[in-house]
């Protein structure tokens, strides 16, 4: 019985220790650097040009808007 033990519990154990956990911790470990390190360069200008999209796309919609309530008032309770 204890045999069965050492191999259906220990085998497992060494593999996580052995594999699992340093892969585990060392993701971990980078993942909280690059939180801690901000945004890149990359990245920033990437968000920048995302809001600037987001931005450019509510004027269109607000012109869209603009124009169906001049030429179809109804269009907002067909919707």
């Amino acid at each position: 019985m204890e045999e069965f033990f050492i191999v259906a519990v220990g085998v497992p154990m060494i593999l996580f220790m052995l594999f699992v956990a340093p892969t585990w911790l060392i993701l971990h470990y980078r993942g909280k650097r690059q939180i801690n390190k901000g945004l890149s360069e990359n990245d920033f200008k990437d968000l920048q040009m995302l809001a600037d999209k987001a931005e450019k796309m509510s004027e269109r919609i607000n012109t869209l808007e603009t124009i169906l309530d001049s030429e179809a008032p109804q269009w907002r309770q067909k919707v």
